[in-house]
């Protein structure tokens, strides 16, 4: 997949640079808030190569990519640097505003919960994990919570729990646009050891008089949701009543000043009263309709997903985490995720077609660790009967979760990785109700998922229509034939693994090798078309005459010397020959800005392929054989 491209075709797609407010990404897709979404193009955007497809919900324009969404997101950034800081093209004043209704409000209400919780959802994810294995090794004797061990790994686990209005502070005043500094130091406040120690101990204090309600707001997501919206009104008036000269240090301090004895006096209290009856209506749903909960949430949970609502789930997840230490939300959802990926298996166990068959296998996968969009969108909907059997079973699995009574000590992505932090009374069952969504998913997608139909009724439609036809010409494949990649440099080869790079080094760009160059020079490792070149000639895109997709990075972050040591040779479109001069770079010049000059050859189009074989070793010359793609 070529990055670049796919991104520039995005970017123009969707209205161009004047039709996006925002831009921002999670696991698996780009989220936008585009300001007429009219102008959209989503037919086209769907029919490109490496989308997925594309989501309208929760006031937001999603484009899902799959895995590859960071790569995607960065050459989108790329060509726009202005969508990485999540901001408006213009300021939300020239923004189009239409009549606020019920589904308006409730959209941008979704917009802001997501785009608060997913910048640190990997991190709460992994920290919850932690804090889930710590219970485990407690359970299986394996540690005791007095050793150094235990204390140092559950700070790591429960820091970002506890400290959570910070965070939350950050990027929830980064979505209203209001001072980020300011918001946090309001949210150090309400932790300040202090204030936590006088809620403690239940100490009554006053301001000038006025009594302040001992409140707990470590852990609390919703107090900090309510005082960035307060901050949203005050902080505009402050601003324009102080002259430019003295507003950025004058409209912090009446912010501070106002707004922190404010939300201990009036946001605190409303916000408890408000969590409070948030927490008791769950928990009356829980208790009075356990199983029926567990149903609804098991079959619909993806659906859920699928028009983007399900943010509006997460604030009351960790409402129930900070009222009693515990959620009984999370447990619910781990059959709707293991579901599809038993529909993925049931898929990949049935299907006929080779390209689909690969694509199930490697979403089973995906899925079973909580990312379940491209199994979604790629596998289950998109052949409608596996994704109901994944709701049947989802359903099924849930119904028993519930009737377990499992909670969950800890809130993140729910994958099969989350099953250490559902530690507790019915946690067998529990399992047993996740091992049965899985199962069932399978066998119900194997037996009734109608894998084949489609597939069959399009050779039976081929087949009457050459049945008048005396003799059909057949290719016939060679699989033993392969492509042959040459070395573009000269140096020493290094295994992918073993370079600084993560996102090379991982495979998630592709697989392929990398050479530490002593020679200056790019030459063209096959005959091919040049797909992209980038300005600062740093690196190159090819796509050979035999299809294959190649990206030659010079360097590890050579894009910071802006062009400085590079010359390229060539342009975008040109033909080029085996063993033709690409590009010429300094060696010395990025050594000595202190940078890799290791070099990265990536077939980014692998998935096309059975094997990435690298077929040479140590020193290598330019038009050596490299590569073997079979």
């Amino acid at each position: 997949m070529n990055y670049q491209e796919l991104a520039q075709d995005i970017l123009k797609l969707v209205g161009g640079d004047a039709n996006i407010k925002s831009a921002w990404h999670c696991a698996t897709r780009l989220r936008f808030l585009l300001k007429d979404e009219k102008k959209a193009q989503t037919d086209k955007i769907e029919a490109l190569d490496g989308v997925i497809t594309v989501v309208q919900a929760g006031g937001q324009y999603q484009i899902v990519i799959g895995n590859n969404v960071a790569q995607v997101y960065d050459a989108l950034v790329e060509q726009d640097s202005r969508l990485g800081e999540n901001d408006a093209t213009k300021s939300e004043e020239q923004a189009p505003k239409g009549k606020l209704t019920f589904k308006s409000a409730f959209d941008a209400f979704i917009a802001f919960i997501s785009g608060s919780f997913t910048p640190f959802l990997g991190a709460m994810a992994g920290a919850g994990i932690l804090k889930g294995l710590l219970s485990l090794f407690v359970a299986l004797h394996w540690m005791t919570p007095t050793t150094g061990a235990y204390q140092i790994w559950f700070a790591a686990a429960d820091g970002i729990f506890y400290f959570l209005p910070i965070i939350l502070a950050f990027t929830a005043a980064k979505q209203l646009k209001v001072n980020q500094y300011v918001t946090v130091s309001i949210a150090m406040a309400l932790v300040y050891p202090t204030m936590v120690a006088l809620t403690t101990k239940n100490t009554a204090i006053n301001f000038f008089g006025i009594p302040v309600v001992p409140t707990t707001y470590t852990s609390t997501v919703i107090p900090i949701l309510l005082v960035v919206f307060v901050q949203k009104y005050l902080e505009p008036l402050f601003n324009k009543f102080w002259h430019e000269s003295v507003r950025n240090i004058l409209t912090p301090l009446c912010v501070l000043m106002i707004l922190v004895p404010l939300t201990f006096i009036v946001v605190g209290p409303i916000s408890s009263a408000i969590s409070g009856g948030l927490a008791g209506i769950f928990m009356a749903l829980y208790k009075n309709a356990r199983i029926f909960s567990g149903l609804i949430m098991g079959a619909f949970w993806e659906v859920f997903v699928i028009f983007g609502v399900h943010w509006a789930f997460v604030p009351l997840a960790m409402n129930n985490l900070s009222k009693f230490g515990f959620d009984t939300l999370m447990p619910l959802l781990l059959p709707a995720v293991l579901s599809q990926a038993g529909a993925a298996l049931g898929v990949f166990l049935r299907t006929k077609d080779e390209k689909m068959k690969g694509l199930a296998g490697s979403n089973t996968i995906t899925a079973i660790f909580g990312i379940t969009e491209p199994t979604i969108y790629g596998i289950t909907l998109k052949m409608k009967k596996p994704f109901y059997c994944a709701m049947a079973a989802g359903g099924i699995g849930g119904a028993i979760v519930a009737a377990s009574g499992v909670h969950a000590n800890a809130v993140g992505l729910v994958s099969v990785l989350s099953i250490p932090t559902f530690i507790s009374n019915g946690i067998w069952l529990s399992i047993i109700g996740d091992i049965v969504s899985f199962v069932l998913g399978t066998i119900l997608t194997v037996f009734w998922g109608g894998v084949n139909s489609q597939k069959e009724a399009a050779v039976e439609t081929s087949a009457a229509e050459t049945s008048n036809v005396s003799e059909v010409e057949t290719t016939e494949v060679d699989y033993n034939s392969a492509t042959q990649i040459a070395s573009p440099l000269t140096g020493e080869v290094v295994p992918l693994k073993d370079i600084k790079d993560e996102v090379f080094s991982s495979g998630a760009m592709g697989q392929g090798v990398a050479i530490e160059p002593t020679v200056g020079e790019v030459v063209a490792p096959a005959d091919a078309t040049v797909q992209m070149v980038f300005p600062t000639g740093h690196a190159i895109g090819l796509v050979t005459d035999d299809g294959a997709e190649i990206l030659i990075h010079i360097g590890m972050d050579t894009v910071q010397l802006d062009g400085k040591g590079f010359e390229t040779l060539v342009k975008k479109d040109d033909h080029v020959t085996s063993g033709q001069l690409l590009v010429k770079f300094d060696i010395e010049t990025i050594k000595q800005a202190n940078l890799e000059v290791t070099t990265p050859i990536i077939i980014t189009n692998t998935k096309n392929y059975h094997e990435v074989d690298v077929v040479a070793n140590g020193n290598v010359q330019q038009k050596d054989k490299l590569l073997e793609l079979k």
